[in-house]
Formats: C-alpha cells, sequence, structure tokens
C-alpha cells in the first residue's frame, strides 16, 4: 500500500485553511434553547415591564454618581488603584438623554450635553479636574441601566432560559440573551425576571460593537441592579463595571466602577429655568420668653438662618440626605459629638447637628452649628476613635467661630438651579481656619475618652495620605474641605505621627475600610441607613481594600415585605435589600460607637445606540 508523503509545511497550510474554514462557519453566539410556553410567557411580560420602566424614568430626574478607579496588577495585593474620575450629574430622561453636571466651585459654567457630543464631555472632563490620559465618557456609565430603550423585544433579542435564583427573597427565571440583529449597542449578557409582575432585576453583560470587532474597544463588562423601591415600581439603584488586565506588565491597566442612583423623588426642577422653588418644611418656634435680643443672640440668629437656609437648599438638592428618627446621624455622629464636648466643657448656643452629604468624595465641612460629612468618608472610616476625631476638628471649626458667609441669610440668593450648588454656595473652610481648628481638635481628643484610642485613628491619617497620591479625585472635595493639605499631608497629621507604621502583611490592621463599608442611600428619599451586613476578618493583604471601589450585590426584598423601621441599623421603609460586600473589619478592631448597631420597543423602532463610557 502506497502512502504519499506529505511535508510538514504542507500539512501546516491544511491546517491552517481548515481552521480558518472553521472559524467562518463558527457562531459568535451559542445556540437557543426552545423556551417553554410558562418561559415565553415570562419573557413576554418582562419586555412589557421593560416599556413601562422607561416611561416611569422618563418622568424623574434622580441624580447619578460615578466614580472609576483605574488599576495596575500588583503581586501582593493583586491590583491597586493608580488613579481616579469622578462624576456627578442630574439627568432628565423627559428630554432624551440629557445630563446637567453638578460642577466644581471656581470652574467655567458648563452647559449641558447631548448623547455623542465628545467636544462637551472633554470639556467637562477638564471642569472636574480629570484631565488624565484616561478620559470617559459619564453618560456612558449612565445608560447601563438600560438593556436597549428602543428594541427590547423578541424581534430583536433571542432567549435561553438558565435556571430559577433567589437574590434575597425574590424569586427570579435567569435567561441568557443575545442580538439577533447586528448593530452598536445590542445588549449580550444575562438577565434576571423576577417570576410575579416580570420585572427585570438585574441584568449582566455588556453591549455588542458596531460590527464583529471586539466590544471592548468600545464597551465595559457591566453588572446593573433595580430595586423594588415603591409598590410595583422597580427602578435602577446602582452599576458595577469591571475591566481586569490580568498581565505581569506594568502597563497591563484596568478599572473599577461603581455608578449609583437617587433622588427618584426629588421634585422636578422648573425646566429652563434659572430658579427653582424653595420649601422649607418642619419650621420650629424657637422663641423663648424673654421679649427682647441682645446683638450676640441676633447675631447667632443670624447665622442659624443662613444655615437653615443652606441646608433646605442642599437636601432639595439631592446632595444631603433628609434627618430620618433616630437615625445615623442622631445615633451615632450626634452621640460623638456628645462625647467629645462634654469633656471639655463645650457650651453652645444652639444644640450641634450631623448630616450626611451623599457624596462619595472624602470631605466634610460645618455650616453653622450643622457639621457635614460625605458618605464616602463615613463608609472609609473603620472605628469610632477615627470617627470622633474628623468630628473634633468640624466641632473646633464652630468653637472656633469658622462658620458659612451669612449671605445666604437672603433666601433669594439659593435660587439657582441644582446642578449650580457647587458653584453658587461656599462651605469650605481657609487653609488659615483649618490649621487653627486641627490644633484645637488635638486637645479635645486629648480630653475625651478617644485619649488612649489615637493610635486606630492616625492608622486611617496614614492610609489617607498613602491612598490620596493617586486618589485624587476622591479626595477632592465639591462643596467642603479636603481632609489633606495641598502637600498630601492630613491636617490632623498630628494624630497620624502615634500612629504604627502600616503593614498590609498585620492583619489585623486594618487603616480604612473600602467604599461603601457602613450605610447604604434609599434611592428613593435620600435617606441614609446602616447597612445590615455580615462582617468578615481579612484572610489576606487582598481582602483589606482601603478606600477601594468594590462589586456591588444587594439581597433583594419586595416592597410589601420591608419591615418597618426601629433603629439606625433597620431596613428602610421603601429600599430593598442590602449591598453585601463582605466588608472587612478585623475581630479585634475597636467597636462602632455604642449607640451604633452591629450589622450582623417593535421591530421598526429605531435602535438608541449606547454611549460608550470611554472616549476613543
Amino acid at each position: 500500500m502506497n502512502v504519499r508523503k506529505t511535508t510538514p509545511i504542507t500539512f501546516l497550510m491544511v491546517a491552517l485553511l481548515s481552521t480558518a474554514g472553521f472559524a467562518k462557519k463558527q457562531p459568535k453566539y451559542e445556540p437557543a434553547h426552545q423556551l417553554t410556553a410558562e418561559q415565553a410567557a415570562l419573557v413576554q411580560r418582562a419586555i412589557a415591564r421593560e416599556k413601562v420602566l422607561i416611561k416611569s424614568i422618563q418622568q424623574r430626574t434622580p441624580l447619578v454618581e460615578t466614580y472609576i478607579q483605574n488599576t495596575r496588577p500588583d503581586l501582593k495585593l493583586y491590583q491597586v488603584p493608580v488613579s481616579d474620575n469622578y462624576m456627578l450629574s442630574r439627568v432628565d430622561f423627559g428630554k432624551g438623554f440629557f445630563d446637567k453636571s453638578y460642577e466644581p466651585r471656581g470652574a467655567a459654567k458648563q452647559k449641558g450635553f447631548f448623547k455623542n457630543s465628545m467636544a462637551s464631555i472633554t470639556g467637562l472632563t477638564k471642569a472636574l479636574g480629570l484631565d488624565t490620559k484616561y478620559t470617559y465618557n459619564p453618560l456612558g456609565f449612565t445608560e447601563m441601566m438600560f438593556l436597549d430603550p428602543s428594541g427590547f423585544d423578541q424581534q430583536h433579542y433571542q432567549f435561553s432560559y438558565v435556571r430559577r435564583e433567589f437574590l434575597g427573597t425574590v424569586r427570579t427565571w435567569v435567561f441568557d440573551v443575545h442580538p439577533k440583529v447586528t448593530g452598536a449597542g445590542r445588549f449580550y449578557g444575562r438577565v434576571w425576571v423576577e417570576d410575579e409582575d416580570g420585572n427585570i432585576v438585574r441584568f449582566n453583560g455588556t453591549f455588542t460593537g458596531p460590527t464583529n470587532e471586539d466590544s471592548s474597544k468600545h464597551y465595559f463588562h457591566f453588572d446593573s441592579w433595580r430595586m423594588n423601591v415603591q409598590p410595583n415600581i422597580w427602578l435602577p439603584v446602582a452599576v458595577y463595571v469591571e475591566e481586569s488586565e490580568r498581565t505581569e506588565g506594568e502597563k497591563a491597566v484596568g478599572l473599577k466602577a461603581q455608578t449609583h442612583f437617587w433622588g427618584y423623588s426629588l421634585k422636578l426642577p422648573t425646566r429652563d429655568s434659572e430658579n427653582v422653588s424653595m420649601k422649607i418644611d418642619d419650621a420650629v418656634d424657637k422663641s423663648d420668653e424673654s421679649g427682647d435680643v441682645s446683638p450676640l443672640a441676633a447675631q447667632r440668629e443670624w447665622v442659624a438662618q443662613a444655615e437653615n437656609n443652606v441646608i433646605d437648599r442642599l437636601v432639595e438638592a439631592g446632595l444631603v440626605a433628609p434627618l430620618t428618627p433616630n437615625g445615623y446621624e442622631q445615633t451615632v455622629l450626634e452621640q460623638i459629638v456628645t462625647n467629645l464636648a462634654v469633656p471639655n466643657n463645650l457650651a453652645f448656643s444652639s444644640p450641634v447637628h450631623c448630616r450626611v452629604l451623599l457624596s462619595d468624595t472624602v470631605e466634610t465641612t460645618t455650616v453653622g452649628n450643622t457639621i457635614l460629612v460625605s458618605k464616602g468618608l463615613i463608609d472609609a472610616m473603620p472605628n469610632e476613635p477615627t470617627i470622633a476625631s474628623v468630628i473634633a476638628m468640624e466641632l473646633a471649626h464652630i468653637a472656633l467661630g469658622h462658620h458659612i458667609d451669612t449671605r445666604y441669610a437672603f433666601n433669594d440668593r439659593l435660587l439657582f438651579p441644582d446642578e449650580a450648588t457647587f458653584q453658587r454656595i461656599d462651605m469650605y473652610h481657609t487653609d488659615h481656619d483649618n490649621e487653627e481648628a486641627q490644633k484645637k481638635a488635638g486637645d479635645y481628643l486629648n480630653a475625651s475618652m478617644y485619649k488612649d484610642q489615637l493610635q486606630q485613628a492616625g492608622l486611617f491619617w496614614e492610609q489617607l495620605a498613602d491612598r490620596g497620591k493617586v486618589l485624587k479625585a476622591l479626595n477632592t472635595p465639591k462643596l467642603g474641605d479636603s481632609l489633606l493639605r495641598a502637600d498630601g499631608t492630613p491636617w490632623l497629621s498630628a494624630v497620624a505621627h502615634g500612629a504604627p507604621k502600616l503593614n498590609w502583611d498585620d492583619l489585623a490592621q486594618v487603616p480604612a475600610l473600602p467604599l461603601g463599608s457602613w450605610l447604604k442611600t434609599d434611592p428613593w428619599d435620600d435617606r441614609v441607613h446602616m447597612l445590615n451586613a455580615k462582617r468578615y476578618a481579612p484572610m489576606n493583604p487582598r481582602d483589606k481594600m482601603p478606600l477601594e471601589v468594590t462589586p456591588v450585590y444587594f439581597k433583594l426584598q419586595r416592597y410589601n415585605t420591608m419591615p418597618a423601621t426601629t433603629g439606625a441599623a433597620d431596613q428602610p421603609s421603601g429600599a430593598q435589600g442590602d449591598q453585601n460586600n463582605s466588608q472587612p473589619a478585623p475581630s479585634n478592631s475597636a467597636p462602632p460607637p455604642t449607640s451604633m448597631a452591629q450589622p450582623a420597543g417593535d421591530a421598526s423602532a429605531q435602535q438608541q445606540t449606547p454611549t460608550p463610557p470611554q472616549q476613543q
């Protein structure tokens, strides 16, 4: 029998040709499984409910906050942040995709921008101080709250049943989805559909590119979540984005980002107008029995009037959380105020109150006798002594008379669009004021119950200074004061000097927590509540993640099954589930304050292409 001899080169050419032919015939998506009648009916309900959701969102103007950390690989920590970006906007869906950014103080006035308007996006990025080599499109992250606003139906998409799965107490049916028609901006991934009304409560995947090319050149992978915020109303609440380059090269860079939505029940602002209506609720008669007011008392009342006007305006703009009875502000922050004021014999003419600024930026300030602390700062602080060090400096500002400009006692000065808040309200202190306050804060701490626990606070200030070198956007305040000087050293450097050196290998040492570790914001009414999440000690240095972005995960609940609110750590009425990010907390760390509860379209519809988050 004769066997024809084949040379290695000929064999290789035949193999390559066979591989090329096979690649051409291989489909891009896996074949879809035939749906049962019950599965097909649920898909139809999901398509119908998606249209209802879009109409509901078009009636609202929520706030959208996106925080991005660019990362690089690290042998010990897996990946570390190397720079960051921050964006905060109020989105008007009634006019289409129209975004009005909350401009920082001192920035030139920027106009809202439409989708795909790269010129204005670039200008916005520079105005926000985000002009780095990593430039992102803010609307691209906002659009991840939608699957496909105009063409999500069975004529454009193929559905394949996967399994049933519980997300919290909500039973869902899981489907894999891919487009039938090629084109930019079609969703490709997995959706979770709750089984009662057919609402899509989660979707995970990406958007397809304009051709069969790699979509990662245009779109990021994301995980988008919705909550049952009111009866029969499910709305987007958070999106997590991640792209990782798992290589050993120093130039390999990935990213992690969180986008949060809140302010759904905010009163719609006056469109195309420079004025908005003001409403001050819960007015209290503070008059006493005396018939006259001394000059000093009159001056303090004038400052208090400016304070009340500003706080009311910030709440209306969706930037400060409304007070919750027996909430975190009163049971935790104001208790720490008392712990500092009593031993230092601080007798204020009116009570000192605390409020939460809803941004992730690390900042704090005072408005009259009100202390504002950002949610991002609270989430990152690991223990009570650290919180006390921040509160002590703000108490010093109040005691030293560093109050807000009293021009805001005239209410007409606060009649401006919400997005102009950062430019129109000045609430930051001068460097001179901060230097005075930090010295006085040291005295307050040394005379208080926290004097023997300041090393724990010092670790936080060390970590903040270390991460502040790369997380510049996180440490750039939008309303108040940075916790770092211009040279990057902490204002409370004296506290940091007494702390041990940062040691990644010491698992008992957790100087700062990941973002989102303590508080959650109700997306409907903007109130803040304590997370009811289990706490875990780190098992390795990678688990620490100080001041870092992490994935989001919610244990969903239906609105009518929410427990009644009885305390700071209870579920809010109107917010579903908890973000369960496995927050690290060392087993021997100082406990939180004693009052802080321990957390145990149709076929003819024109396709609307989502905006790529990254600028090309």
